[in-house]
């Protein structure tokens, strides 16, 4: 199962162990239940505080593997073979399982360990899944801490019936004691609120007591990380608020033009990035969403929970989002079978008929990646012709389960009340109505700026809604700056993202030093 690169690797994580670890493995004849036993017993020789008990249990899910403490009482479960973007989660369970330090602010962890009743999450994944991680990571830590708290990784594409029976079309699907708890990407931070009744009135308190920061970063993707590290650096009093780390680029596959380093993944990046922040100075407020924005003597920032937070400057990155369709149905069935991410779902879509809705490379690109797990794949372009690079065309009309279709208006999205069952579409050409029946529908059809927040409050926007800045990133009002995919900036692209935030954020410390100088 691992290669001895890997084998050496997790060998020296093993040694941090503090406690014996027992892995109870469920399993049968099958290959998946093999590899999963082959997994456990070669982690077992990489360790003498980690053994392995084989054991066979009709009300279990076959295969799976649950990490225990018998110390502790704390267990952790992975249904299926945690590979691929969940062996992290794996070494992180067997270490936290084995005592080494969870690396948290001591008051979350107290926060955790309050938790009353018995909370048994179940997490569905998709290997393939960039977002599914953090998620699966976030309740394990939780896990590991509280003996109350059970958490079970599923792999929705090994487990098909079960997927099917409790309706899970989108990656991940979090339940809580049997009734679903949330549907994509959440924080730590996010489920603590949920879980813990008291939680946002108590952090609201605690955020309307903070002085004013002298430079304050709305957002934390690559160019509110970047503006608030150049703001920590230049010694001044720097807070970052943000709804979750990494944006858009936590959602990302694979990336491979980020100048210097020749491939890597969007979460892997994210997780340098607030690693990055986090060695200065800054006040990073996460899981809050902001509300409005307002001038005075301090520039006033008003989140969802109704505290105020005052800075002397501000830089706004708050990034795009994926642009929807606005079409009856879409919202209805977004995460029962409407999608946006093809990497995160699509495995969930194995042998089923989809559709990709956009003819860019992003909706290309799609389709070509749909075609090796799906059935069958339409795809949907307004325009007379697709705009995707010719290469990415070629492949894509190569293929022989992708059909695209030129100057088609997707008109609705149809479902049963449970989950999409097809779409309607009018060819624009001819004025024809058409239905096509499929399970799910991937849009594609590019991003729309966070900037909605920002409306009524003076800030000049372009009518898609983008920050107008200047060379420096500075905005209309003075001591507001901006950065990243929320602006005017022409390339939306992360290392343009970075240093547009650098920039941003030099533009304003050059502000603070001007308005405070003797007259």
């Amino acid at each position: 199962m691992l290669d001895t690169k890997l084998k050496n690797e997790l060998k020296a994580y093993l040694a941090n162990l503090k406690r014996p670890v027992e892995l109870q493995v469920n399993a049968d004849d099958g290959d998946k239940s093999k590899q999963l036993l082959a997994l456990a017993n070669e982690i077992a020789e990489l360790s003498e505080l980690v053994s392995v008990k084989q054991q066979s249990s009709a009300d279990s899910r076959t295969p799976c593997m649950r990490v225990t403490s018998a110390e502790t009482g704390t267990a952790i479960t992975f249904a299926g073979l945690p590979m691929g973007h969940e062996f992290t989660s794996l070494v992180l369970a067997l270490l936290h399982t084995g005592g080494h330090p969870v690396k948290q602010e001591a008051a979350v962890l107290e926060q955790i360990r309050a938790l009353p009743g018995l909370l048994d999450f179940e997490i569905f994944v998709s290997l393939s899944c960039q977002t599914c991680p953090g998620v699966v990571q976030a309740l394990n830590l939780m896990a590991a801490v509280n003996p109350n708290i059970r958490t079970t990784m599923v792999d929705g594409a090994l487990f098909q019936d079960e997927v099917s029976e409790r309706n899970v079309l989108a990656v991940p699907t979090v339940f809580l004691n049997g009734e679903q708890f949330s549907q994509g990407a959440i924080t730590l931070d996010k489920i603590l609120s949920k879980v813990d009744s008291n939680a946002a009135a108590r952090q609201a308190e605690a955020l309307k007591r903070k002085a004013p920061f002298d430079m304050l970063v709305v957002g934390a993707g690559p160019a509110g990380a970047s503006a608030a590290i150049y703001a920590a650096r230049k010694g001044i009093r720097t807070g970052l608020v943000t709804e979750r780390f990494g944006g858009q680029v936590a959602d990302t596959m694979g990336i491979e033009n980020f100048i210097s380093v020749k491939a890597t993944e969007g979460p892997k990046l994210v997780a340098h990035l607030e690693e990055h922040v986090r060695d200065y100075e800054v006040d990073i407020m996460s899981n809050q969403k902001v509300k409005s924005l307002r001038e005075g003597n301090m520039l006033e920032v008003t989140l969802e929970n109704g505290a105020v937070l005052q800075s002397r400057s501000l830089v706004i990155a708050t990034g795009a989002r994926w642009r929807e369709m606005n079409v009856p149905g879409e919202r209805e069935y977004r995460g029962r079978g409407v999608a946006y991410c093809p990497h995160c779902d699509g495995p969930l879509f194995k042998g089923k008929k989809v559709a990709v809705i956009g003819g860019g490379n992003s909706g290309i690109e799609a389709a070509i990646d749909l075609a090796n797990i799906v059935e069958h794949v339409t795809v949907l372009e307004f325009d007379a012709k697709l705009r995707a690079d010719d290469v990415l065309v070629r492949k894509a009309r190569s293929m022989g389960n992708i059909h695209i279709i030129t100057e088609a208006q997707t008109t609705e999205v149809r479902g049963d009340g449970k989950r999409v069952v097809g779409l309607s579409y009018k060819d624009r050409a001819s004025g024809e109505m058409h239905e096509v029946e499929l399970a799910g529908i991937f849009v594609q059809i590019g991003l729309v700026p966070n900037t909605e927040w920002l409306k009524g409050s003076g800030l000049e926007l372009t009518p898609r809604g983008e920050v107008v800045i200047a060379a420096n990133g500075e905005t209309n009002i003075k001591g507001i700056f901006a950065a990243g995919d929320a602006t005017t900036v022409p390339f939306k692209q992360i290392i343009i993202a970075m240093g547009s935030g650098a920039t941003a954020s030099l533009g304003a410390f050059d502000y603070l030093m001007r308005s405070s100088a003797p007259a």
